[in-house]
């Protein structure tokens, strides 16, 4: 029975992976630390509570005294905790530098002392920019180009340097965009689901022609999972699906699939150094056997089913906080566009 500690595990991807591990029968003791920001939901682990071996503890990273009482006989640390959001980002960085950089080197720096035997931290293919052609390597240089992929860039080169100067047992995944259940609706795809099904307007940066690669959020989490047992110590791992389109192709994919009206699509002003291309190469994670299974046309399928039967999880997520928050970056856009067509 290995004893591991989830960060952020009440997140998108952090919930989904403790679904993952549970649903493969893996043997685990499973502590789950979140803060439960906005982004942070317990809705997403209802379904675990009251189960044997698993403790939900509300907290943050940077406390160094929680984790010191934490971390003792934990087997893996899976630090998914984060700000991920490249909008808010640009809103507000300061949020961003103190979870995903600060945060990052206590739970390090708490983690060497309590000699965890294996540290896995959950990155994001941003750090290493745009690039209009080829794909990125792990060995690439890092050129983020916003403040959410800047912070995070931080945190994996902590990492580094905790492994090369201490010998740290620390793993880095890098993935490419994940989409899936229980994604906050702030994020492309769940919000371009859910205002399709509201019949509100569905905000296209510039001319939709930015180049994403998408991956299920459970191929993810397989691939993470993997790299956690078998990954080298030290080593970088890119988890992409090769499943590259522009963001344009998908918001129709979606309007087709919710049955919306064409009318919804919205080009709205780009936001700032808004990247146009991500790819990177995965090569290195399929030596450990690793391979998506769920194509992106079955994924996005899955992904507007879902949101569709689970209106009760998603309607309460986009009131309150995040009716200021999209008002103050899509309000103005959205109605410059609506004043560009009816000039037409």
């Amino acid at each position: 029975m290995r004893t591991i500690l989830i960060t952020g595990g009440a997140g998108f991807i952090g919930s989904n992976f403790i679904r993952f591990l549970y649903r493969e029968g893996r043997k685990v003791d499973v502590t789950v630390l979140d803060k439960l920001t906005y982004a942070g939901n317990l809705d997403n682990l209802r379904e675990f509570m009251g189960r044997k071996g698993f403790r939900f503890v509300r907290g943050d990273i940077g406390n160094a005294r929680l984790l010191d009482d934490l971390l003792p006989g934990v087997d893996v640390v899976y630090n998914f905790a984060a700000e991920t959001h490249v909008d808010r980002s640009i809103l507000e960085a300061g949020s961003f530098v103190k979870t995903d950089v600060l945060g990052t080197y206590v739970l390090l720096q708490r983690a060497f002392k309590a000699r965890v035997p294996r540290f896995v931290q959950v990155s994001t293919d941003e750090v290493y920019g745009s690039t209009a052609r080829g794909s990125f390597r792990e060995s690439d240089p890092l050129q983020p180009n916003s403040p959410y992929s800047a912070s995070k860039s931080g945190a994996d080169l902590l990492v580094r340097a905790f492994h090369k100067t201490y010998g740290f047992p620390a793993v880095v995944t890098r993935s490419s965009n994940n989409y899936g259940p229980y994604q906050h609706p702030e994020k492309f795809i769940p919000l371009f689901i859910t205002n399709a099904i509201e019949g509100k307007p569905l905000p296209i940066y510039g001319n939709g022609s930015n180049v994403r690669d998408w991956v299920y959020v459970e191929d993810n989490c397989r691939a993470i999972e993997l790299v956690g047992r078998e990954g080298a110590e030290g080593e970088v791992y890119n988890i992409g699906a090769g499943e590259e389109h522009p963001n344009i192709e998908i918001a129709r994919k979606i309007v087709a699939l919710t049955g919306a009206d064409t009318s919804l699509l919205t080009f709205v002003s780009d936001r700032p150094g808004h990247d146009w291309r991500y790819s990177i190469d995965a090569r290195k994670i399929r030596r450990l056997g690793w391979r998506p299974r769920v194509g992106f046309d079955e994924g996005l399928e899955r992904t507007v089913r879902w949101y569709a039967r689970n209106a009760l999880w998603w309607k309460p997520v986009k009131e309150g906080s995040f009716k200021r928050y999209y008002a103050k970056l899509y309000r103005s856009r959205i109605a410059e566009s609506s004043r560009r067509k009816e000039k037409r």
